[in-house]
């Protein structure tokens, strides 16, 4: 039975992938701040790991892959998902707070558990692993006032690349689903309006977010010896291609 480690499983996009994967008979292991909403996502599996833990904490994370190597032998994927978003605004009217608290989550946090990923998949026998990295149409083109967002996941691409050129040696292949509108609480609000490049307010098409689970099983599901380096999974109405 294969293996993967879900981050953000709590809710969203994480929530949704960790139930696909486990209907498809997969073992998965549930990572999130708050046990509540894990337990809320296993809903009862057998074959679901509750590990609540923050992605910003080295020993924490640590502790989380050692329970798996230790329950389960072995990590087959690593679904690197927790991120958050920040209000739109002028880069001058975001706090340095705020910058930080995303930057910790979606920059430290992806690099902290690709890096104890990448170290147990490395160790393991047989050697080797997956590693697929959650970036966003925000990896491609900015949206109004999405600094910090759009830095982070522009730096989650840069990882992605490194991951796939450093893993080649020890058979662990990288890629990045980049996901633009799938319907989630973080996205509810484009059903209500969001700004637009061109200063108006408009509603945007959403997708199921059942798309982006399948996707990223299809991902996961390769050979080693075959991988997805990137994916946009997005609504197809969407601003993005073209002008807008």
């Amino acid at each position: 039975m294969q293996t993967i480690l879900v981050t953000g499983a709590g809710s969203g996009i994480g929530r949704a992938t960790a139930r696909t994967f486990l209907d498809a008979g997969w073992r998965v292991a549930l990572a999130g701040r708050r046990e509540a909403p894990l337990v809320e996502t296993a809903q009862g599996n057998a074959d679901a790991l509750i590990l609540p833990m923050d992605v910003t904490d080295a020993a924490a994370l640590e502790a989380g892959f050692a329970r798996i190597a230790s329950d389960w032998g072995r990590l087959d994927v690593l679904f690197n998902n927790a991120g958050i978003g920040l209000r739109a605004a002028p880069i001058d009217e975001i706090a340095l707070d705020d910058w930080r608290r995303l930057s910790a989550i979606n920059i430290d946090g992806m690099f902290l558990c690709a890096r104890a990923a990448f170290g147990l998949m490395r160790r393991q026998d047989p050697q080797g692993g997956r590693i697929i990295n959650n970036g966003s149409i925000s990896a491609h083109v900015p949206r109004w006032g999405s600094a910090p967002y759009t830095v982070s996941k522009h730096a989650v691409t840069g990882l992605t690349r490194a991951l796939s050129l450093d893993g080649r040696r020890y058979n662990i292949a990288c890629g990045q689903i980049d996901i633009g509108n799938a319907l989630t609480e973080m996205v509810q609000q484009m059903t209500r309006g969001v700004p637009q490049a061109n200063g108006e307010i408009a509603v945007e098409p959403v997708m199921d977010v059942a798309h982006v689970a399948a996707s990223v099983l299809h991902m996961a599901e390769l050979p080693l010896s075959a991988n997805v380096q990137f994916m946009t999974v997005m609504a197809t109405a969407m601003p993005f291609i073209g002008r807008g």
